[in-house]
């Protein structure tokens, strides 16, 4: 089993987190298993910490990035260095229980290729990032091509077949969540409450979180565009028969009113909608050029370990 985990300021949580990941798999004794942590450009003592548990440990693998890459780019550079039958996928502040692995484990022994975790309750989250993910959830469910289940959360364990395919796709932009369904394969949720950080402040911040779900939910779908069309067939139908409705009350009843406001607000109205759609177009562009110039997702600046690959980047 390959335990992949990425880390950014979490110098009050590593240590549990290996206890609590040894303890569960101390409690496993037919599996053997390694771990990836990815420091993701932490500004902390992270990183000194991994080290220290590596020099302890030999089957821990530290992977330290040059700069933040994200949450994606940190589990891509994991994935990337996963040699397992399966992989499991979880964050280091301890919401995604490592307790929950044996569970997740004895699925995939049934045959599932993808068992991932499914929030419930959310316990230390405010009300508006319940709404907010949740609106998230519903817009994604609606636009995305592939299934995205409600409350579905990055950690998971995936089996190898599965993970290499993932590890074979070149794509810059993709939401990590929603390409697990692309992929296919038998696939099951375990319900569970996440848990508060258990230290250290939330990494959580409004725009960032904004961008990027707007991103995932772009690299997810093309049906935004495919409602452009739509959308101007049923302006253009509003217009011919608001035309010929008023050019009928010009005839019989004469011209009401001088039409100034009217033109105003119409013509407001519709460079409103196409600077929209100007917009949206301007994303995709921006992700075709982002996948065009080919820069790598993540780049290493050192690996510490025995599953040390010597890869720089991807």
């Amino acid at each position: 089993m390959s335990i992949v985990i990425p880390a950014y300021n979490e110098e009050d949580c590593v240590d549990e987190l290996v206890r609590r990941i040894n303890a569960v798999f101390a409690g496993l004794p037919g599996y053997e298993f390694d771990a990836i942590i990815v420091e993701n450009g932490s500004r902390d003592s992270t990183f000194e910490k991994l080290v220290a548990i590596a020099d302890r440990d030999p089957r821990y693998t530290i992977v330290q990035l040059s700069r933040n890459f994200l949450m994606e780019g940190g589990m891509i550079a994991g994935l990337d260095r996963a040699t397992g039958d399966a992989a499991v996928i979880m964050s280091a502040d301890l919401q995604d229980p490592p307790e929950l692995i044996p569970e997740f484990i004895s699925l995939w022994e049934q045959g599932y290729e993808n068992i991932y975790g499914v929030i419930g309750n959310r316990e230390d989250n405010s009300l508006f990032r319940r709404a907010a993910a949740q609106t998230f959830y519903w817009l994604i469910d609606r636009m995305s091509d592939t299934p995205v289940p409600r409350n579905a959360s990055d950690f998971r364990l995936v089996d190898k077949r599965m993970y290499e395919a993932f590890n074979a796709l070149d794509e810059r932009n993709r939401m990590i969540r929603s390409t697990w369904g692309w992929l296919g394969f038998h696939s099951i949720g375990v319900e569970h409450d996440r848990p508060p950080r258990f230290a250290g402040d939330s990494h959580f911040h409004v725009f960032t979180t904004a961008g990027f779900a707007y991103r995932g939910i772009l690299a997810s779908s093309f049906k935004l565009l495919r409602a452009f069309p739509l959308l101007g067939f049923a302006l253009g139908a509003i217009s011919l028969i608001a035309f010929l409705v008023l050019v009928i009350q010009a005839l019989f009843f004469g011209v009401p009113f001088a039409g100034f406001g009217t033109l105003a607000c119409l013509i407001t109205l519709l460079f409103g909608l196409l600077f929209i759609v100007l917009g949206v177009i301007s994303e995709y562009l921006a992700m075709v050029f982002t996948e065009t110039r080919n820069r790598p997702l993540y780049v290493v600046r050192r690996e510490i370990g025995r599953n040390s690959t010597g890869r720089a980047s991807r």
